[in-house]
Parts: structure tokens; sequence; C-alpha cells
């Protein structure tokens, strides 16, 4: 979600849900009302329960109540490689919450790390060895990493927790990145004053708990969200290379990175019709970048609108094809897992869509599951993101209004 629309676009912002700065102290008092989990609810009819669907059943859903909780925001995922449990890492305006999922008719909320200062809309979390890497919009947050191996002996639930570290260079930050091949974090969206313009600070996390700067990039300004690859796609003059792509509000930056110290950009491109630049990621080949800006569909009036660029040549990425969605929902976070991606689409829920076909420009939605069931207009409400990489085939759907979900492709 963004956060310099907010003198961009205030009046938008300002009135929609989800985008507020500060709700108070609402979260921190004990006046929440458990509302019971959800269990298995399947896909049947185009509905699971109140929730519209199309070959993806609900298989369980803990409220924001539940987490002491009144906004959600991002969400990933954590696979114990001891035990083999599976833990939803959910965003909160106050904290973040650890849930072990692998029962999912039992979920169970373990407890949250609270924000390292303040409250915020804004919270991202990124998983390396083990240890969880979240950073916030709040004032002075810096970068807490939490051992979430901790998770395997808790007994009590509801628990609050303590970080195992952080990172005070830098205040505020609106997300991180990890290249988890080369083990650093990409904190992006700090302030826009700062060593490197709101760009994008290397972080080496070779000691788990203690990240070290490495260096840091702002020649192209303020980076908005990004990801971070080691490069094995068709061009081989970049083969093995750790490549930084940048959403940066109104161009996508790409950038060398393998040299901490001199870091080296090669190219910026656009499109037609921009309102804000906000998040995209590549296909597993590194042929394709597939990407969405979050308000051209409140400027322009577009259905959901996702852009696929053909970066074959990375001094010279090209438009390759457009695709439009089945409502007029904002696109958010979407991520690539073989030959599917997964779009968080506000309002409209998850869509699902199938890209084998890319490079044919064949492009359609298989699949979705909305959590926001009253509207599928553009509104920042409903979906924040989504996270389809657990093996078990779980996928964890985080909802700004009504918490986490977990749902699966039917059977």
């Amino acid at each position: 979600m963004i956060k310099s629309a907010f003198y961009l676009f205030p009046v938008l912002l300002l009135l929609s849900m989800g985008c507020s700065k500060d709700k108070g102290n609402a979260a921190e008092e004990d006046n929440f009302v458990p509302e019971p989990q959800v269990g298995f609810t399947p896909c049947e009819n185009g509905m699971a329960g109140i929730y519209p669907c199309n070959g993806y059943d609900l298989l369980g859903r803990i409220s924001l109540a539940e987490f002491r909780a009144s906004e959600g925001n991002d969400v990933w995922g954590w696979t114990d490689p001891t035990t083999n449990k599976e833990y939803a890492l959910m965003g909160l305006e106050n904290g973040t919450a650890f849930v072990d999922i692998t029962d999912t008719e039992n979920m169970v909320y373990l407890g949250k790390l609270p924000s390292a200062t303040g409250s915020s809309s804004w919270r991202d979390i990124k998983v390396y060895e083990n240890h969880a890497y979240i950073v916030s919009e709040a004032d002075n947050h810096g970068m807490q990493v939490f051992d979430l191996t901790r998770l395997r002996n808790v007994t009590d639930t509801a628990q609050v927790f303590d970080n195992d570290g952080r990172y005070t260079g830098f205040g505020n930050a609106h997300n991180v990145v990890i290249n988890e091949t080369t083990g650093f974090a990409y904190p992006v969206g700090t302030a826009r004053n700062d060593a490197f313009d709101g760009g994008v600070h290397f972080m080496d996390l070779q000691d788990l708990k203690n990240p070290a700067l490495a260096g840091g990039y702002g020649a192209n300004g303020y980076t908005h969200d990004a990801q971070v690859i080691t490069y094995n796609g068709p061009d081989t003059d970049y083969t093995g290379d750790e490549i930084f792509i940048g959403a940066n509000e109104n161009q996508v930056a790409i950038v060398n990175v393998t040299d901490k110290a001199n870091p080296v950009g090669i190219s910026t491109f656009g499109y037609d019709f921009i309102a804000y630049t906000h998040q995209g990621w590549f296909t597993e080949d590194h042929r394709y970048y597939i990407f969405g800006d979050e308000l051209d569909e409140v400027n322009f009036g577009f259905d959901t609108r996702t852009l696929v660029f053909d970066v074959s040549d990375l001094d010279n990425p090209v438009l390759h094809t457009t695709y439009t969605g089945e409502t007029t929902a904002i696109d958010h976070n979407g991520y690539v897992k073989g030959n599917q991606y997964f779009l968080a689409n506000y309002r409209a829920g998850v869509r699902v869509l199938d890209i084998m076909g890319i490079a044919n420009k064949s492009i359609s939605e298989t699949g979705f599951f909305d959590t926001y069931p009253s509207s599928n207009s553009a509104g920042f409400d409903g979906v924040w993101s989504v996270y389809p990489y657990f093996e078990s085939g779980k996928i964890l759907v985080s909802d700004i209004n009504s918490g986490l979900f977990v749902i699966k492709k039917s059977e």
C-alpha cells in the first residue's frame, strides 16, 4: 500500500479503509470480543460460506480480534526444517503475529512481536535462515530480527515476544526483500532524505541477529517495493549477477548490486498511464517481469491492469502484454510460483492467473478467493498480500479488515 501518496493523493487515501496513519490505542486495549476460528469450508457453487470463490477452499481463518489488532497488512510464511510445521507471519498495525497453521482445523495463535516503536498501517516481513526480518513505517522502527526456532517451544498461546536483534541504522522502511542465495536483505522506502535518498539499503545477514550495512543505492530516488535475484535468465551479460528491480513510484529501475560498494544502474523504464508504480515479480526463468500500478484503476478507470514486461534484455525492457482482470479492484502484491501468478487484488480477493502461455501473450484467470464479499470496486480494503510457497499447497492470505485466511486449491 502506498506510503508517499499521502501527499500525492491525500483525499483518496485518507478516505479509503486501511490507510489511516494512526489507529489510536484500540489495539492495545483488552476490549476485543473473541471470534471463533473459522474452519474448513469448501468452495461449492461459487461460495465458501460467505466468501465468493472459484476453485479454492477455505481451510481456516483467524480474526484480527484474536490478534488484539485492528488492522492487517503483510504476510509471509515459514516451514520449520526440523519439525516440518508450517507457520504464518502476519503483519498488524501494532506488531507481527505468529500462527502455527500445520493443523488448519486447529490453528494456534502463538503470540505477537510488538512493533519496535509506534503503530503503523505498514509492516513487512521476510524470512532468511529461520529468522524473520521485519520493517515498518513506524517512526524509528528500524529492522527487527526474530529467531523463528523459538516457536518450537511455545506452550502458552498469545504470548508477547521480544526481538532477538534490531538494526537501527535507518528509521522507517516501507518494505524489505531478501535474496536467500546471497544472504542479503534490502530494505526499501526509507526516509527520502537519508543516505540513499529513500532508495535501497544493502544489509549483510551473515551474522543473522546483527545485520550490517554493506552499502546502498539511491540514484533513481525513492523505491517503494522491489525484488532481488541471482540472475539466471536469457541476458548472458548478467548471468550469476545479483540484480535488483525496484518499483520507484513513476518508473521501474534495474540495478546490478553484485558489488555492494559499486552498484551499477542498468536501465529504467516506464509505461503508459502511470499513476503509482507499485510492485512486481520475475517469472522463474527471469524472462518476464509481471507488474502492477496501484492507482491506475482509480485514476484512469481501468479494470484490474497487470503489465508484463519482456526483460530478456535487461538493458532494454519492453512491454510484452497487458492482462485485464475481471473486476475494477486495485491490484496490490503479486507473486509467481511455477506457471501461476498469485495476485492480492484488494476488494476482489486473491486472483490466480495461469501464465503458462505468457510467451504467447496468453494469460487467464483460473481461480480466486474473495475475502471481501461486499464489493469488488476500487478501494483500499480486503486482501493486502498472499504467500503461495508452502510445499503443502496451503496459501496464506492477509486481509486488512478481517485477519488471516488459509486457503488451498480445491481437490
